[in-house]
């Protein structure tokens, strides 16, 4: 069970700190499918969006209803409901997208990112709270497949949503809309990614570190104690209430 937070902390929490595709590596199988382009990715992530949100409302709303035994076919039959009714819309107002995507808009139903946040947060939480959970998840899988079919469709179709720049259908490099494209272009932007989160992190704990000279002072007693956040030391050894030199 995760711990509930505040709206923007479940938001922030889908779209950076968890995003289902970048860090958790979930829902690898339309994000490797239907990336060829932008628009495909977009398509893909807003019907899984309204899917998860939906889902994970109706799920923490009948959670004190639904029996632990059976709560994974329950899951899968509200999911099915909402799949089915995204389905049915897309069909009849989006067809040459619907088209594009073809059966991948029915497996959003077996779809992990939603199954697991019906299982680990919403049958757990509050309807709000598990609403904004689904929707930052919701987005965060939506801005990962639309910036790797964006990266895919320019260098391999030479277009942007379809349209080509300039001479670039010249150079295109058609491997990149081809399967190993999609390995290679999703490697890169999760190699990118923890590369400025790890260096995010350690200028922080930089920040944060304060180093205290006297081998005396506790937290209660020492000056930079207003400042110090981390509570870092840069001795090894400290003095007991005893007098008595113990290993820190």
């Amino acid at each position: 069970m995760m711990k509930e937070g505040s709206a923007g902390e479940r938001l922030f929490n889908g779209i950076i700190k968890e995003n289902p595709t970048l860090v958790i590596i979930l829902g690898m199988c339309p994000t490797l499918a239907v990336t060829t382009s932008a628009m495909n990715g977009i398509g893909m992530g807003l019907s899984t969006t309204v899917v998860l949100a939906l889902s994970n409302l109706f799920i923490a709303l009948l959670r004190n209803i639904i029996p632990d035994k059976i709560r994974i076919p329950a899951f899968i039959v509200i999911i099915a409901t909402f799949v089915t009714m995204v389905d049915m819309l897309m069909k009849g107002f989006v067809p040459a997208l619907y088209a594009q995507l073809g059966i991948y808009i029915p497996l959003i139903v077996v779809n992990c990112i939603i199954l697991g946040r019906a299982e680990a947060y919403a049958y757990f939480n509050k309807p709000v709270s598990s609403f904004f959970d689904g929707l930052g998840m919701g987005i965060g899988f939506t801005c990962a497949i639309t910036i790797i079919g964006f990266i895919r469709e320019l260098i391999g179709s030479g277009a942007i949503f379809g349209n080509p720049v300039g001479n670039m259908p010249d150079f295109a490099a058609t491997i990149f809309v081809m399967a190993p494209g999609a390995f290679f272009v999703l490697a890169t932007i999760i190699a990118i990614r923890t590369k400025i989160i790890n260096n995010m992190e350690a200028k922080k704990g930089e920040t944060l570190s304060v180093k205290h000279t006297d081998r005396d002072a506790d937290c209660a007693t020492c000056a930079a104690a207003a400042t110090c956040h981390g509570k870092f030391y840069d001795n090894t050894v400290k003095v007991s209430p005893e007098n008595k030199e113990v290993k820190a």
